[in-house]
């Protein structure tokens, strides 16, 4: 049901000084900007950069990981190595490197298979959650499949393929990272009005946006279901 990440919109105190920051250590390129809000291209991905202000705000102290080639691995950890106390992970064979951005989210690089050069798509977000039951099974509605649970029962993966979501009761994860707070995504799915069929009653609300639909899940996140014929943020 779920295809893929449209986007990640993510709450920042001062918009020029993360704008800078992304494009200075990530190489960010920007794909639109004004009005409190930028707009960075991460291969087919869109993180959002928004001042607080109107509801769905953008995400507090989110983790989340973006894909990087691994050929490119050792490179971009030595240049962030220079300015950033990194932590570093390795699940399998994939490494993976962490850091903060100005407005306290975690930023991780995780090599894998892709094309091309520079970072690409995000590929994880950990949302913070108040029962992981609950959340999962509002995720497991919209296609997600579960990959695993914590052995403390604190957090659960799930998966659509191309993106994977952390659910997260409240704790510090790994290089202390936490699930972000009303964090706003969208999701690319065939067909939104179907798909919103099989989560309403979950929803704490649903709005209709033309062809689209925005859902408030359980613990206050919204949720964008787009089609792949608009995919507009």
């Amino acid at each position: 049901m779920v295809e893929t990440l449209a986007w990640l919109a993510l709450e920042v105190k001062y918009l020029d000084r993360s704008q800078s920051f992304y494009q200075a250590f990530l190489d960010l390129d920007v794909r639109e900007s004004g009005d409190g809000e930028t707009v960075f291209g991460a291969g087919e991905t869109d993180l959002i950069l928004r001042t607080p202000g109107e509801i769905p705000r953008g995400g507090l102290h989110t983790h989340y990981a973006f894909s990087i080639p691994e050929a490119e691995y050792d490179a971009w950890y030595d240049r962030l190595d220079k300015r950033f106390d990194l932590v570093e992970h390795t699940f399998g064979d994939a490494r993976s490197v962490y850091f903060y951005d100005p407005d306290g989210n975690c930023v991780e690089l995780g090599e894998s298979e892709v094309d091309g050069t520079g970072v690409s798509d995000i590929f994880e977000i950990a949302l913070e959650v108040a029962s992981i039951d609950r959340a999962a099974s509002f995720y497991e509605s919209l296609g997600f499949e579960r990959v695993n649970t914590g052995e403390k029962r604190e957090r659960v993966r799930l998966t659509c393929g191309p993106l994977d979501i952390e659910l997260w009761e409240p704790h510090l994860g790994l290089a202390d990272a936490r699930g972000g707070v009303h964090v706003d995504f969208g999701l690319v799915v065939s067909d939104p009005r179907a798909a919103v069929q099989q989560v309403r009653d979950g929803a704490r609300a649903v709005t209709e946006l033309g062809t689209d639909r925005r859902l408030c899940d359980p613990d206050g996140h919204y949720i964008t279901l787009v089609s792949e014929a608009s995919d507009q943020t």
